[in-house]
């Protein structure tokens, strides 16, 4: 066998079917259409959730409250997720982010008190709350407010 005598098996290529182009090619005149009707015609297709006049579901089923489109998330971490720190490090968004502890850099981060911490480490998030703010300060470390 040689590469130019290479052939692909039979049956799994097959020419795309060209609608159109007259009688002969058994795809002529209504181009597999059928006749006449909605879907016979060029752009003949209801919209998505159409159903034929009745009023669809996603209009008649309720609405309730909204969405606040300034609405700020948080990615939580709490003092038990600290260990893998070494003790006098610089813990900010992009350590945590190669500590596998959040997904991005860019995400605002929020410290939480569960979980104890036993050595001193330097915090630059986003919030933190009062009783995680005064487990690192009593292990000696510090936790420092980061904007936006």
């Amino acid at each position: 066998m040689r590469l130019n005598e290479l052939k692909p098996p039979a049956g799994s290529r097959k020419n795309r079917k060209r609608v159109g182009r007259g009688a002969g090619s058994g795809h002529g005149k209504t181009s597999g259409r059928g006749n006449k009707g909605q879907n016979s015609r060029s752009g003949g297709t209801q919209g998505r959730g159409y159903e034929g006049g009745q009023m669809p579901l996603q209009r008649r089923v309720p609405k309730r409250g909204f969405t606040n489109i300034w609405k700020q998330t948080f990615a939580l971490i709490n003092l038990r997720d600290l260990v893998r720190f070494e003790s006098g490090t610089v813990v900010d968004p992009a350590g945590l982010v190669e500590a596998g502890l959040i997904k991005r850099a860019g995400d605002r981060v929020k410290l939480l008190g569960l979980g104890q911490v036993d050595r001193p480490l330097t915090l630059k998030v986003h919030g933190v709350s009062a009783a995680a703010r005064a487990a690192v300060e009593a292990a000696g470390g510090q936790v420092e407010l980061l904007g936006s």
